[in-house]
């Protein structure tokens, strides 16, 4: 990495709660990236995070509750998000392909499929593993412009 791509790393470790993944998120980005980030870009890694973690929540934990280990770098070039449980695999042991059902012709709008549709939209390099029975995802949001 060249000198001037040093990251900051942030590493958060939550229990897999609504309201704890809620906090993380909010302390995150209220205090750690205020003034670091421009606010789309803050914005944009927020809904990615908050995505990804509500649906290790609800998916990954549906059975048992555990702890999820995020750890965020900050550098020059973007944002780069590490999730890590030990949570249920994703099936198939693929990521979702996110591709959005047709609308409906009334205002019933259809449940699920959202979340995934905007995690490969807004984010790069998306990557799912499974190690160790552990479940590891990786992407970057990309920096418009970070203040220095």
């Amino acid at each position: 990495m060249p000198s001037d791509e040093r990251p900051d790393q942030t590493r958060i470790v939550i229990p897999s709660d609504p309201m704890a993944v809620r906090q993380a998120l909010q302390a995150l980005f209220d205090h750690l990236m205020t003034g670091r980030m421009s606010a789309d870009d803050r914005d944009t890694a927020q809904i990615v995070l908050a995505e990804a973690l509500n649906n290790i929540v609800e998916h990954a934990y549906a059975q048992e509750p555990g702890e999820i280990e995020v750890i965020v770098e900050l550098c020059a070039s973007g944002l780069t998000c590490r999730i890590m449980d030990a949570g249920l695999p994703m099936p198939g042991g693929t990521l979702p392909q996110g591709v959005l059902a047709p609308m409906p012709s009334n205002d019933d709008l259809p449940e699920g499929g959202f979340g995934w549709h905007l995690i490969r939209t807004l984010s790069e390099d998306l990557h799912y593993r499974r190690e160790d029975g552990r479940n590891l995802l990786t992407f970057r949001i990309l920096a418009q412009q970070y203040p220095h």
